[in-house]
């Protein structure tokens, strides 16, 4: 039998649940892992140890996951970012029913876990889980950074797989179907997205001083765009049209292109688009599916990747290349002028033949 050394602490069972038992300043401390898993309590034990030989708090830090998570949010506001409200939505509704009482000190893999099956069993997908455990991650740094420091610790949080490579897209005749069905107040703000593939929120908050029918162009703001730089979007298409019509309509006093009511913009949640969407065939369509489609069109025009990427807004090649769907009617084309190439090259050869004899 192992003799464990002297001041490396004891792993054990209670039940079915894993605990660890050291020593801290003379005097025996044991903790719960609150996981059922061995390896689980050899690493929170290693931690612990450490903790001690570092001559740190240990076991005994007050702050929870609610406050760690506290400290993102004050971060976000000082930072200014746009997604703020919406990262405070998903603390709310999901991570603080299931962790915001758990205390930082005693977080671990076993709580990741638990938050995984919970949330799946929910019906959440692996992107949505990783943008809510991404919170958790953040407030560990952010508490480690404190001074005096929340934590002693920032924890392994796995990222899970994710799958976000959506394939669907409008063809012509989807298009011309959905712009039947959508209500007024969206058909513009349809148009234009098909066309130039820019975000739903880069083109709700588009101006009229913005729109330049002269030079057929729309300029974006910095401020107005995800990523804080201006861009300029071609009219052309259906653009025009639908923008005259939109302008022709637009309520006395309002600044907004795509207008809402009280001459504000249209409503985020594009009141009507489900419902639209299912009677024209397409229940999966996103508005934000539409910058694959656009992405989509640009390439078969021939317009160059940089030029495209500019114009639909988007900063690396690698996410830009996950919008550019290739189907089978592009293959079958690709095919097409493949065959075409090949038979002229048969033929400038039987050519050369013919001239040799």
């Amino acid at each position: 039998m192992a003799i464990r050394q002297r001041g490396t602490g004891t792993p054990y069972l209670r039940g079915r649940i894993w605990w660890i038992q050291y020593f801290d300043r003379g005097r025996i401390t044991r903790e719960s892992t609150g996981s059922t898993v061995k390896a689980d309590a050899e690493n929170l034990l290693k931690q612990r140890i450490g903790d001690v030989a570092a001559g740190r708090s240990v076991g005994r830090e007050r702050a929870t996951i609610a406050d760690l998570c506290q400290l993102v949010f004050q971060d976000n506001d000082l930072r200014n970012l746009r997604d703020a409200k919406h990262v405070e939505w998903r603390y709310k509704a999901h991570i603080e029913p299931l962790l915001g009482r758990v205390r930082a000190a005693r977080f671990s893999t076993a709580q990741v876990r638990t938050y995984v099956e919970s949330r799946r069993a929910d019906g959440a997908a692996n992107g949505t889980i990783n943008r809510e455990l991404a919170i958790v991650g953040r407030g560990f740094k952010l508490g480690a950074r404190e001074d005096p420091p929340l934590v002693h610790h920032q924890p392994l949080i796995p990222r899970l797989e994710e799958d976000n490579a959506r394939q669907g897209f409008l063809d012509l005749d989807r298009y011309e179907r959905l712009l039947e069905e959508l209500p007024k107040s969206l058909k513009a703000l349809f148009v234009c997205g098909y066309h130039v593939g820019a975000r739903k929120n880069e083109l709700r908050l588009t101006r009229w001083d913005q729109v330049d029918f002269e030079s057929g162009v729309i300029r974006l703001s910095a401020d107005q765009t995800k990523t804080k730089k201006p861009r300029t979007l071609p009219i052309y298409g259906d653009m025009g049209r639908w923008l005259k019509q939109q302008r022709s309509t637009c309520p006395e006093g309002c600044a907004f292109v795509f207008f809402g009511a009280h001459n504000r913009p249209v409503d985020t949640h594009l009141s009507g688009w489900a419902e639209a969407c299912e009677r024209a065939g397409v229940g999966w369509l996103l508005f934000h599916d539409l910058r694959r489609s656009a992405i989509r069109n640009m390439k078969r025009a021939g317009i160059q990747d940089k030029v495209a990427m500019e114009i639909s807004g988007h900063r690396t090649r690698s996410v830009f290349d996950r919008y550019n769907i290739i189907d089978e009617a592009d293959v079958r084309g690709a095919g097409e002028r493949l065959e075409e190439y090949a038979t002229q090259r048969k033929r400038e050869r039987a050519v050369r033949l013919r001239r040799v004899k």
